[in-house]
């Protein structure tokens, strides 16, 4: 197990920095510079003066050197220009004597952010804790919901239920939260309708979440992910019912109840825990779309906020971090496929 655990965090290093080099490759494309250049300067800057504030401010080294810099394993630039020197690491109190050499990732400085004019480790910080509160509770209603309704429906296979419960569950899969989202806004919190029983924005969940403000965005994200779980559900329960040692079970009286508590349940959930924890991409995409339509202000909003206005150090922070919370919760999930299904051996 040891030896297992290294060599996946050791493969989902170099996956973060193959991702991570290839963002930071396409945000740092000339023409993002040129628009970086001329937002901090004058938007009708000339040429010369673009190719001028590129060279004063670093940008003008090769790719792999600003890399290398913004991870923090290539000492940072500097510049003298007018008996002053500027540079990466000098920056509010730190002077040329003071300044460290390396300043990056590793050494916990993620740049400032361009547009809301703070550190993109203190943006990241606070947004990725208002996303993880949504998508919390994402999961305590997403989790438990589709899991019910995945073994109402796989209990007796072909059933009304069952074809009830499947259709249910491919509408809600085959709904974008964008449709979802706006349907639910326009029924429940629209004067249009006259059922105003939640509110159409979330911006009052950051401080003090409730059942009325809160609830619209964490169905709507729910929704959209509880009829994969579910179908998945579903498929593994049928064919469990179907096993040999089910069948011995009912030959020898045992009550339905029992068969699907005590035999079938726990078999059937072995294959849905992989797929819940791989929910977690998906809830990663779906947050950007709902805390954009619900005005929730997460790490979804931060990143649309950072491409729509050209913020190559936030886009990049905010890339790591999703890229890091979708490599660990793979790396969860086989290690918790393994405890749950015994015949699964790592060699």
């Amino acid at each position: 197990m040891l030896l297992f655990l290294l060599k996946r965090v050791g493969t989902m290093i170099l996956t973060a920095l193959c991702l991570s080099f290839i963002v930071f490759f396409l945000t740092n494309l000339p023409p993002n510079l040129e628009k970086i250049a001329k937002y901090e300067g004058n938007s009708r800057m000339t040429d010369e003066e673009v190719t001028s504030w590129l060279e004063n401010s670093g940008f003008n080294q090769p790719t792999l050197l600003r890399y290398g810099e913004w991870l923090g394993v290539v000492p940072g630039w500097t510049n003298e220009r007018d008996d002053r020197i500027t540079g990466r690491c000098i920056s509010g109190e730190l002077t040329a004597e003071t300044a460290p050499s390396f300043c990056g990732v590793l050494q916990g400085y993620w740049g400032d952010s361009r547009v809301f004019r703070e550190e993109v480790s203190t943006i990241v910080g606070v947004r990725l804790w208002m996303t993880g509160k949504l998508m919390l509770w994402v999961m305590l209603l997403m989790v438990p919901s589709a899991l019910i309704i995945g073994v109402l429906a796989g209990m007796r296979e072909g059933s009304k239920l069952d074809r009830t419960l499947s259709t249910v569950s491919i509408a809600t899969t085959a709904t974008p939260e964008y449709v979802s989202g706006v349907i639910l806004i326009a029924v429940f919190a629209s004067s249009a309708v006259g059922l105003k029983w939640f509110k159409g924005t979330a911006t009052a969940a950051m401080e003090n979440a409730t059942f009325e403000n809160f609830f619209l965005p964490v169905l709507t994200i729910s929704l959209y992910g509880m009829g994969y779980i579910a179908r998945m559900t579903r498929a593994s329960m049928a064919e469990v019912m179907t096993a040999q040692y089910i069948r011995t079970a009912r030959l020898k009286g045992v009550s339905f109840r029992n068969i699907v508590l005590k035999h079938a349940l726990r078999n059937a959930l072995i294959a849905p825990f992989t797929v819940i924890m791989l929910q977690f991409p998906w809830l990663l995409n779906g947050v950007v779309v709902v805390e954009t339509l619900f005005n929730y202000k997460g790490l979804g909003w931060a990143l649309v906020q950072a491409a729509g206005n050209n913020d190559v150090d936030l886009l990049l922070g905010i890339s790591v971090v999703s890229v890091m919370v979708v490599l660990v919760t793979q790396l969860i999930s086989d290690i918790g496929y393994v405890y749950l299904n015994p015949r699964i051996r790592i060699s």
